[in-house]
């Protein structure tokens, strides 16, 4: 770890900063770093106050306090092109569409700097890619968790790239995108079709976690209908289309209403005893999954170029496929 330092930072909180928030203290004495990036690093456990680590950004300093950062190296500006294999469903001059299996993260971030599939979309489209994500997310429009499997389209110019987030930002609402997506949920809806609205928001207790908020998030919509369940209703298939596409939006809204994900460690891990009421082949493929059994199985958009509407499937993993066939489903139709 400390080869790994590159720099160190120090200051010592003045008796007028008193409660002054930590990210914009840091801000307003190290003017070359944002006071975004400041919040970053706090999060990521790299501030201490007089020894101790502090995680809140909103923390309040005290006078006399020894504030010490720890900055991490630099990383290239621009991430490298690597040679993985990628599931092409579509491309042409202007799109590509990819079925992203799980496992693979989207864009590099901290933790997850090469590997990506912006890497690998790099060495397979050239130069060709859309700049205007960013050198972090060329092409990038919109994302699947790392361990979301499914389909996803990326722009390659930048006429495609305002296209699609334009459609993304309608959110379906004018009927030229749609997002679909299958999962493998703990009980049954009292509801066969249903609507969950709220507002979502980064925990304050652990940010790497979104929540249900009464208010100061963002709105969300999912729209779910219950294809199939057990004849104990101790699992059911749902379809969930999304009319918003917040971080984490169907995972947090199922276990919202009591329903949370087969394998989502993060949002239904006080369910995870019920695995022990399942078949012995249907334990033994939730097992395997290690992960949440969500899958993006519908996209359409219309053509940035053409206006073609164009519509995209894709069959269940055989990871989810396999912990399917292990339960004995009925259809909810």
């Amino acid at each position: 770890m400390i080869d790994d330092i590159q720099e160190i930072r120090e200051l010592t909180v003045a008796v007028s900063e008193r409660g002054e928030r930590l990210d914009k203290l840091l801000a307003r004495h190290f003017d070359d770093i944002s006071r975004s990036r400041c919040k970053a690093l706090i999060e990521d456990g790299r501030v201490t106050a007089d020894g101790c680590k502090i995680g809140e950004a909103r923390y309040p300093v005290k006078p006399g306090e020894k504030i010490v950062v720890v900055l991490p190296p630099p990383q290239s500006a621009e991430p490298e092109p690597e040679t993985i294999p990628l599931k092409v469903v579509y491309e042409d001059d202007q799109v590509i569409v990819i079925d992203k299996p799980a496992g693979l993260v989207v864009h590099p971030a901290a933790g997850n700097w090469t590997g990506t599939l912006v890497n690998a979309l790099i060495a397979h489209c050239g130069d060709s890619l859309s700049g205007i994500g960013g050198v972090r997310r060329p092409g990038i429009v919109h994302r699947l968790d790392k361990d979301t499997s499914g389909l996803l389209v990326v722009a390659k110019t930048d006429r495609a790239h305002l296209s699609l987030s334009e459609q993304f930002a309608a959110h379906g609402r004018d009927g030229r995108l749609e997002r679909s997506y299958l999962a493998l949920v703990w009980g049954t809806p009292d509801r066969r079709r249903g609507t969950i609205t709220t507002q979502l928001g980064r925990m304050t207790s652990n940010r790497q976690k979104i929540g249900v908020m009464r208010q100061g998030g963002r709105d969300a919509i999912t729209h779910y209908e219950v294809l199939a369940s057990t004849p104990e209703g101790l699992v059911s298939c749902v379809r969930c289309r999304l009319e918003t596409g917040r971080t984490h939006q169907i995972r947090v809204h199922m276990a919202h209403i009591g329903h949370p994900i087969l394998g989502d460690d993060t949002y239904g891990r006080g369910f995870a005893t019920r695995a022990a009421k399942l078949p012995q082949t249907a334990r033994m493929s939730l097992t395997a999954l290690k992960r949440q059994a969500l899958h993006a199985e519908r996209l359409g958009f219309n053509h940035p170029v053409t206006g073609e509407h164009m519509t995209f499937e894709s069959f269940l993993p055989d990871d989810i496929s396999r912990l399917v066939d292990s339960l004995n489903f009925q259809d909810r139709n």
